[in-house]
């Protein structure tokens, strides 16, 4: 059989696979659903009002975008997508705001980014780094990079599932965004079907290097906070 052929066969079967499980295992996210994955943040990892780490949650993918460029910043990418554009439009049906243990103020439900992110009302990253954080913001940042420690997991269940993912794929970019919605998808069809391997939860977790500890200067000028956000940050 031809390689051509063969290519329009795992192509097909890409945009069929979509097609046809892309609303039952990734749907668009309802209100209901972030109130529960915002009570997983808030079980596992003492963060509430936490919805998801920029598209995921529960090694799960809630939303994805594919297309950017890798010599796009973390920043550039985002804010070009369609996940963006819901979030800035208040379409994306995150909940009401709700207020937070111990405290008397609403505050709204939010998603966690690392510093390349723009800091928003509905997206906290961390303070920046240095010698002079007082100990209530030590222990947002602390709380924060390990909650994010669950995409560094996601994506590492990801690869060693789908080794392709190692090396450039060198086929045509728009067959590429067909191929990376279907594995995504399939991702999540595994979980939902046999539940997460936590040995090989276990295993990635110990060669995970926890991503807001590094310190990076990529995209730092071009984040312009709102000062709301900063207040809720704060």
């Amino acid at each position: 059989m031809a390689h051509n052929t063969i290519g329009e066969i795992i192509y097909d079967t890409c945009n069929i696979i979509w097609k046809l499980f892309a609303n039952i295992h990734m749907p668009f996210p309802t209100t209901d659903m972030f109130y529960k994955i915002a009570q997983d943040f808030e079980t596992l990892w003492n963060f509430p009002n936490c919805v998801g780490c920029i598209g995921l949650a529960k090694y799960k993918f809630i939303a994805i975008d594919v297309g950017g460029y890798g010599r796009q910043s973390d920043s550039g990418v985002f804010t070009a997508c369609n996940i963006y554009e819901h979030l800035e439009g208040n379409t994306f049906n995150l909940p009401p705001k709700k207020t937070l243990p111990h405290s008397t103020f609403p505050m709204p439900f939010v998603l966690l980014g690392d510093q390349g992110y723009p800091l928003k009302e509905y997206l906290m990253r961390p303070y920046p780094f240095d010698n002079n954080l007082d100990k209530t913001k030590e222990i947002f940042n602390y709380r924060l990079s390990h909650a994010r420690r669950m995409i560094e997991c996601t994506f590492g269940i990801l690869v060693s599932k789908w080794r392709c993912l190692k090396t450039k794929i060198q086929i045509d970019p728009n067959n590429v965004d067909t191929i990376i919605k279907s594995i995504h998808l399939i991702h999540n069809i595994i979980i939902d079907q046999e539940g997460v391997d936590e040995s090989l939860i276990s295993k990635i977790n110990q060669n995970v290097t926890n991503p807001d500890l590094v310190h990076s200067n990529a995209s730092r000028r071009n984040n312009r906070s709102k000062q709301e956000a900063y207040k809720i940050r704060d």
